[in-house]
């Protein structure tokens, strides 16, 4: 059973409810995404030229960001799992194609046990996590819908300039 006065988050040990999962999650999301924009203003190194490949300390960082990321990930799913009575071992299905995407689905919407389960009591989830997890909720959607809407967007801007480019030189051909 988990010790609620000495449970720490970044553990696999005890349980996560939707929003603590939804919260930890969104400050992951935030940490990676900070460093990422970081390092491309104070490393400008990390843009290699399209001849040459990365060079090796801003790829050893990226390996270590991503290995974090994922570790954390995989500790986030369990702890959540944990609240489901389930076994974290369930986590490893993060690893298989579109099934992690059902059980991204799972872990985000199924209702956690009320009471105490074999994972120990439920852990309460402070007000920053909620406001995280809100945060996440309402960011997260909007950032793949602005990924997919601006290169559109883009492409369409271009298509139309294009197109005006070639109207005055169809009316001189006439």
């Amino acid at each position: 059973m988990s010790n609620i006065s000495n449970d720490s988050a970044l553990n696999a040990d005890g349980r996560f409810g939707r929003l603590s999962y939804l919260g930890w999650n969104g400050l992951l999301l935030f940490v990676v995404m900070t460093l990422g924009i970081l390092s491309a203003v104070l490393l400008p190194g990390f843009v290699p030229e399209p001849s040459q490949g990365m060079p090796l300390f801003p790829m050893l960082l990226l390996g270590i960001v991503y290995i974090a990321m994922i570790y954390f990930s995989f500790i986030f799913a369990i702890r959540r799992l944990h609240d489901l009575n389930k076994s974290g071992w369930l986590s490893l299905l993060m690893l298989i194609p579109l099934v992690n995407l059902g059980l991204a689905v799972y872990l985000t919407f199924a209702k956690g046990d009320e009471h105490e389960n074999q994972f120990g009591l439920p852990r309460i989830t402070k007000t920053w996590e909620k406001v995280l997890a809100w945060f996440y909720v309402l960011i997260f959607p909007l950032g793949i819908l602005t990924a997919i809407a601006v290169p559109a967007y883009q492409d369409y801007v271009q298509r139309a300039q294009v197109a005006q480019m070639e109207i005055p030189q169809t009316v001189q051909n006439h």
